[in-house]
């Protein structure tokens, strides 16, 4: 299966194939627009020549990997910042996954070990998680036992809530709109 984010074709077909870029788009999408988060691993790859392995990204030189995310246009909002990110990620997956990303989820029994191995991952939260766990599910077909139930609201079939959701126009129309409708009700309730 390949992903249909509003990205270029090749950056979707790296996301879709590629378990590190999928993990590093998904950490990167804080603050950016989404096409943004979703490009820079495929952006990255261009910079380096190749794509990188986690082991590789773990052991980057720090300062030459932030000026690596810092070149125009940068990869993030906080190109220094995520590139750090993007090392802490790696060296987790180093750590405990011998950097095979695709093993946070080959190995997870249910949806509630995928939901726990993404949530303790740099860079993802509660939400992260349980958005990457409706990603895997309905668009890639990872779905261990209780996927859905696992990631939480995000896991509805036909909603429209979060990138797990969007495969063409219409799609990404709902889930800004979404967004948009989230945004003024926390507003409106901070407002109180």
């Amino acid at each position: 299966m390949t992903l249909s984010l509003p990205v270029e074709a090749k950056a979707n077909e790296l996301l879709s194939r590629n378990p590190l870029s999928l993990l590093i788009a998904m950490m990167l999408d804080q603050q950016v627009p989404l096409e943004k988060a979703f490009s820079s691993p495929y952006e990255l790859t261009v910079r380096l020549g190749h794509e990188p392995t986690a082991n590789e990204l773990a052991d980057f030189n720090p300062e030459a990997l932030a000026a690596i995310f810092a070149e125009r246009p940068a990869l993030h909002r906080f190109p220094k910042a995520m590139a750090a990110r993007t090392q802490e990620l790696c060296r987790a997956l180093v750590d405990h996954y011998d950097g095979e990303a695709a093993r946070v989820w080959t190995e997870a029994a249910t949806g509630d070990e995928l939901l726990a191995r993404l949530a303790e991952l740099p860079g993802f939260g509660a939400y992260k998680a349980q958005i990457t766990v409706a990603l895997l599910g309905k668009q890639l077909g990872v779905r261990p036992t209780g996927w859905r139930e696992a990631a939480g609201h995000f896991g509805t079939d036909g909603s429209h809530y979060s990138v797990a959701d969007i495969v063409d126009d219409a799609s990404l129309a709902a889930v800004r709109a979404y967004k948009k409708e989230m945004k003024a009700a926390a507003k409106a309730g901070a407002g109180h």
